[in-house]
Order: structure tokens, then C-alpha cells, then sequence
């Protein structure tokens, strides 16, 4: 019977994992600049049959270390290339790692809070988004979340293979968040005592295999130069020194947990101070949780460079808490409970629209009418999550705020993003240019949509800098093409403008042939 009721769970969460994450993967192309260059670099390492140094227009590249480019290429020769291929592994490892919550979720408290644990991560805005998307941040979550569960349920080898692998995905961030969350969990609870029995020699041993073969290669065929540029500037220098102006907002996660958390943001707070003051026999595992999430909210917070993904591996300890304490909250039957979530949830829902009604009116006048149509599914929501926690009824809350969470999702994909994808991704420019190219003019390219012309044309370009397009244009000779940002293009004198033939634009990308005298 428990076997049963285990693999009913797992395939509930498979059903919902499917329609959130794989439901139309491919349909959307790779968004600019960042899905291309995981896409295009996996894909020259199946034409260079280079596996070790990876490499982007034909260039090695230092950027990250090697493991989603290897699933990527593993699933181009799978599926063939395109963008369903290229968002496989996220999706893919998004299910697993759901699945991963549940297991480890049944064990530590109990089945029920572990399946409503995994349910929370999938259906969570932010780990949906991702579980689209073609970058590092899914695979990194998986191996950590791997790795510290390990740590939770004593399985020391599988703790330093999966720190291993989260290594070899993303760099030192691997042992830096096992080394910090761990360190600090057996400081506070006054567990020292157990490195004893963590293995660490075998266990060492086992993690340097895993991970330092590629660093090793890399440092015998490339030196200083990839030492230089990996360690010290993706690394040192990014945590450092903002990459972007936002680094300098201190409070910068604070709104992106709030959102991207949504719409379970409503039982968080809650939830967190539950893990704080818990005082049964789970609590050290609360506690441990309290200090995953925080290690990871802290350091992402003090690094300078910021970016919404960065802090997705702190979304598994947060579903965990929200399962954990539902599941409390609904074998007490403490309808305070939901009252107070569904009043946070009814002000969330109104955040998100007003967020939805003002970036519509900036980006698409398109996309006004379908945000109506998400203000209508989300008032459903909150309607039904209102009048199920008057009638105190847990089970259907937290079903509706799962299907409603599907509903959401699914409309976002199939309406939302087409109507944006034009001014999201240079496949439709790409298409165009196809058919102006003359076959052998040199092309110029702005270096925010050179990995995506890269991987939907297969020639790289030169890089240009958007802003310095004029002295670009002016000091070329001959005839040469342009792909630049359409603001950049219509400020150009009209000295240069007569001499520019426009082929097209879309959204915000001008296409233009400049033929000197």
C-alpha cells in the first residue's frame, strides 16, 4: 500500500511537473542573449567534437564550467537541434528535482509534506520560469538541493558527489554554499561532532575525482588565461564589482523572492518563523532549512552583481518549510492559517497585476488584453482560495492555488510570450536576413543579439558596439550589414542615412545594408 500511495504521488507530481515546465518548451526561440550562448556553445562542442574547452564562435570561452552544455549536446543528439532540445535538461531536471523534494520531504516529515513540498517548487513563478530556460540555474539548484538533502538524511557519499557536480555546473559557488550552510547548521544546533562521521577523507576523495578532472585539463591546455578569466573575472570580479546597475540596490531579492515565489509567497513568512520556533523532534531539520535559504538570500545579496535567477537554489528549503508547515497547519486544523494567506495572497495578486498592467503598457499595446485575461484567472484564484479558507477546507486551497498556478502558466506561454517573443529573440530578424544577405558582405552585429544570430544564421559576425554604431558605420568600407538596436539606427545623421538602405525591423532591431562611395 505504501508503495502504491509512493508511486501515485510521484506520478501526480511528474502530471503537474509536465504541464508547467515541458508544456510547449520548444514552441517559444531561445530569448536573448543568454539561452543562445548556452545553445550555440553546446553546439559547437558537437561540431568541434571538443567536449572539454567549450567554445563560442569559434572562440574558447571561460564563461562556466562544462556540465549543461554537455546535457544540451547529449540532448541535440537526441532530439536534434533546436530550442525544445536546448530547454530540455532545465525541464527535465525541474521534474527530477520536484520528485527529489518529495522523496527526501516523505522521510524527513512525512508523505504528505513532502508531496505538497514538491508541489510548491514546481508550481513556484520563478522555478517555472526557469524550467524553461535554457541556462545553468535549474542544473546548479538540482545538485545543490542533491547535495544538502544528502547532508539531512546521512547519505555523506551522495552529499559530496552531488557538491561535486554542482561544482562542475557552476563553479566554487558549489562548495561555498555546502561548505557555508553546513559549517553554520552544525555551529548553531552544536553538532560538530558529526564531521566525524561525514567521511571526509573518502568523501574528499570521491569529490576531487568528480570535480577537478575539467579544471585540471582545463589549467594543462589553456593556463593562466582561463584561471584569469573563470576564477578571477566570472567569479572574484562579478561578485565584487556590479555587472549591472542593479548590484548597488542592497534590497534588489527582497521583490524578486516575493514574486518569484508567488503565489506560496502567501504562506512564507508564516512558514519561516514556523521553522524558527519549531520545538518537536523535526526540529533541527527546520532549523537546517532556515539556514539553506538564508546563506543563499545573504550572499546573493551582498554579491554586486545581481540577477533574478541567481537566487533560485534557496526556492527547495522554502517549499519544504511551506509543506512541512501546511501539512502541521492542516493536521491542527489552525484556520488563522489560511485566513492571513489568503488576504496575502489577494494583495499579492493585485502587486503582480498592477507589475503585468504597466510593463504591457511599456512593451506591447498587444498585450493589454491579455493581461486582463490573467487578472481574470487570478481574481478566480483568490476567489476560490477565500471562500475554501472560510470553509476551512486545506486540501482544496492548496489544490486550487496549484491548478490555478497551471492555468496562469499555461496562458503565460501560449498568449503572453509569442505577442513578446519578436522583441525577446532575434530568430524572426535572423529569418529576414536570410534572405537580404548577399552571401559575402562582412556583418556587423550588436553584441546583445550576437549569440542568438550566431546560432540562428550559423555565422558569427563581427561584434559591434550598439552605442558606438555611428563611427562603426563611418569607418567602414565597401559593403557591409548591420544588426543594431532600432534606437541606435534612427539616431544616425542623415549624412549616414542616405547611404543606409533599411531591409527591415522588428520590435526593437533594425536590419541595414551601408554601402560606402
Amino acid at each position: 500500500m505504501k508503495d502504491r500511495k509512493l508511486w501515485i504521488n510521484i506520478a501526480i507530481i511528474l502530471c503537474v511537473s509536465w504541464l508547467i515546465s515541458f508544456f510547449y518548451l520548444g514552441n517559444l526561440p531561445l530569448l536573448d542573449p543568454d539561452e543562445p550562448v548556452y545553445a550555440e556553445t553546446a553546439l559547437e562542442m558537437i561540431q568541434n567534437q571538443d567536449f572539454i574547452s567549450p567554445r563560442i564562435y569559434g572562440e574558447f570561452w571561460y564563461d562556466k564550467p562544462p556540465m549543461y552544455y554537455w546535457l544540451v549536446a547529449g540532448a541535440f543528439k537526441v532530439f536534434g537541434v533546436g530550442e525544445f532540445a536546448a530547454r530540455f535538461p532545465s525541464a527535465l531536471l525541474a521534474a527530477l528535482g520536484s520528485v527529489l523534494l518529495y522523496l527526501a520531504g516523505r522521510k524527513l516529515f512525512n508523505d504528505r509534506a513532502g508531496l505538497l513540498s514538491a508541489l510548491v517548487l514546481a508550481t513556484s513563478l520563478e522555478y517555472f520560469y526557469l524550467s524553461k530556460a535554457a541556462v545553468t540555474d535549474i542544473t546548479l539548484t538540482f545538485f545543490l538541493t542533491g547535495a544538502l538533502l544528502a547532508f539531512l538524511i546521512r547519505k555523506n557519499y551522495l552529499f559530496y558527489a552531488c557538491a561535486a557536480l554542482a561544482v562542475v555546473t557552476k563553479g566554487p559557488i558549489g562548495v561555498v554554499f555546502c561548505g557555508a550552510i553546513v559549517g553554520l547548521y552544525l555551529l548553531f544546533t552544536g553538532n560538530i561532532g558529526l564531521l566525524k562521521r561525514m567521511k571526509l577523507f573518502s568523501g574528499g576523495v570521491l569529490f576531487s575525482a568528480i570535480a577537478v578532472p575539467w579544471y585540471w585539463i582545463m589549467y594543462y591546455y589553456h593556463g593562466m588565461d582561463f584561471v584569469d578569466t573563470f576564477l578571477g573575472f566570472h567569479n572574484v570580479t562579478r561578485f565584487l564589482q556590479p555587472e549591472h546597475q542593479s548590484g548597488a540596490l542592497w534590497y534588489y531579492y527582497i521583490p524578486v523572492l516575493i514574486v518569484g515565489f508567488f503565489p506560496w509567497t502567501a504562506f512564507l513568512t508564516q512558514a519561516f518563523i514556523g521553522g524558527l520556533r519549531n520545538k518537536g523532534q523535526e526540529r533541527n531539520y527546520t532549523i537546517f532549512l532556515v539556514i539553506w535559504a538564508s546563506v543563499v538570500f545573504l550572499f546573493f545579496s551582498l554579491s554586486q552583481t545581481k540577477l533574478v535567477s541567481y537566487i533560485l537554489p534557496m526556492y527547495p528549503p522554502l517549499a519544504l518549510l511551506v509543506g512541512w508547515y501546511f501539512d502541521k497547519a492542516w493536521r491542527e486544523k489552525r484556520s488563522s492559517v489560511l485566513k492571513w494567506s489568503s488576504i496575502i495572497l489577494a494583495i499579492l495578486v493585485v502587486v503582480l497585476e498592477a507589475g503585468l498592467f504597466k510593463a504591457g503598457g511599456v512593451l506591447a499595446a498587444q498585450l493589454v488584453p491579455l493581461v486582463k485575461v490573467t487578472a481574470i484567472i487570478l481574481f478566480l484564484l483568490v476567489a476560490s482560495v477565500w471562500w475554501l479558507s472560510y470553509r476551512i477546507n486545506f486540501r482544496s486551497v492548496f489544490v486550487a492555488n496549484v491548478i490555478g498556478m497551471i492555468f496562469f502558466t499555461a496562458f503565460l506561454v501560449t498568449q503572453m510570450l509569442p505577442v513578446l517573443a519578436p522583441s525577446l529573440a532575434v530568430k524572426d530578424l535572423v529569418n529576414d536576413f536570410k534572405q537580404y544577405y548577399d552571401g559575402q558582405s562582412p556583418v556587423y552585429v550588436a553584441k546583445f543579439y550576437r549569440p542568438g544570430f550566431m546560432f540562428y544564421s550559423g555565422m558569427p559576425g563581427i561584434e559591434l558596439k550598439s552605442d558606438e554604431l555611428q563611427k562603426a558605420v563611418q569607418d567602414k568600407a565597401g559593403k557591409s550589414y548591420f544588426i543594431a538596436q532600432k534606437k541606435y539606427y534612427e539616431n544616425l545623421p542623415p549624412s549616414i542615412q542616405g547611404k543606409i538602405k533599411l531591409l527591415t525591423i522588428v520590435e526593437d532591431k533594425a536590419l541595414f545594408v551601408y554601402e560606402a562611395n
